[in-house]
């Protein structure tokens, strides 16, 4: 099992068409599980703040405790508020960063896609920032859309909602960000910011980030074992196709190679860099525009969610179409 990442919560298997499949035998997300599982129950509610047992942090329980859409910068002028009031008890809270705000989504849910024996109120069905810029376009921070789950970024002037966090987690790693930007992507001092390349929140990456092995590569943050190609077909395949191609390599190799799901692509991410979205240095070749998951879109189950390599954005992609490349992952 992977370390400092989550599984997604997909339980179920769906085929190319969106009909629902047995898992045994369709290197689906589900049947495999991945990631560091979840504790039952998810949350604890303590009056008006939810921790989150999976990961450690602690959210208002109120998922929209500004009352109205914020541009970025009036998001954390109001966390700075909330420290200054000392707000619930506490003068540490911060905007969530990209993986803090994603590990709330439950791939297994919509409208809002969020575990279903979550306790929060008031979740919009909409965007919600993070305090991480967007390296490829500095004047965009990361969001997250609470309907679906998925991930991009958005101008810093536009309107989105804000979720407070705070608390430290050993499970969630660092996004890799270590710089900060203005609402116009200008470079800005750090300090005071309550940006995400201030804070650092999250598990340091362990130096080196990843050794090498024999055609393949060790994340030594997760423990997953990746192909050094990250486009092992030299071609976009379709989301079968891409299935039908892990089972092949595994059964060649004699090892568990497997189509990655979506949390174990973004683990990948490196937050500080585009183009693609890996840390400087890193020894993949091949690294394609974008790879699919092996986890299906419970929003649109004919739809499975893909990872932007040069963005590090997390969409998602019509199974079947050949729209994108094929990375394995393994365990240790």
């Amino acid at each position: 099992m992977g370390r400092h990442y989550l599984w997604t919560g997909l339980a179920n298997c769906w085929d190319a068409a969106g009909r629902p499949v047995d898992c045994a035998g369709s290197g689906q997300d589900a049947e495999f599980r991945p990631g560091c599982p979840w504790p039952e129950p998810r949350f604890k509610t303590q009056g008006e703040l939810v921790l989150d047992l999976a990961t450690g942090l602690t959210w208002t329980r109120n998922a929209n405790p500004f009352n109205f859409p914020a541009t970025w910068s009036e998001a954390l002028e109001f966390v700075r508020r909330l420290n200054a009031e000392s707000a619930h008890g506490h003068a540490d809270w911060r905007m969530p960063n990209r993986r803090e705000l994603r590990s709330l989504v439950s791939h297994a849910a919509r409208k809002p896609a969020l575990p279903t024996d979550h306790p929060f109120q008031s979740v919009f069905l909409g965007w919600y920032w993070t305090c991480t810029t967007s390296a490829m376009a500095p004047a965009y921070a990361w969001y997250v859309h609470m309907e679906g789950g998925r991930m991009f970024y958005g101008r810093k002037d536009q309107y989105c909602l804000l979720w407070p966090v705070r608390g430290d987690s050993q499970v969630l790693p660092a996004t890799g960000q270590s710089a900060c930007y203005d609402d116009k992507g200008l470079e800005v001092p750090c300090t005071g910011s309550l940006q995400d390349g201030e804070l650092h929140a999250g598990v340091a990456w362990p130096l080196p980030r990843f050794t090498l092995l024999d055609g393949a590569v060790r994340d030594e943050l997760t423990g997953l074992v990746w192909t050094r190609s990250a486009d092992i077909a030299g071609k976009y395949l379709t989301w079968q196709a891409a299935l039908d191609l892990a089972a092949d390599v595994s059964a060649r190799d004699g090892l568990s190679w497997r189509l990655p799901s979506i949390n174990e692509l973004e683990s990948l991410v490196d937050a500080a860099s585009h183009s693609p979205a890996l840390s400087a240095g890193h020894p993949f070749q091949h690294v394609p525009e974008a790879c699919w998951s092996s986890t299906t879109s419970f929003f649109e189950p004919d739809w499975a969610y893909c990872l932007y390599m040069h963005k590090g954005a997390v969409g998602v992609g019509y199974k079947p179409n050949p729209e994108f490349a094929v990375w394995l992952v393994r365990d240790e």
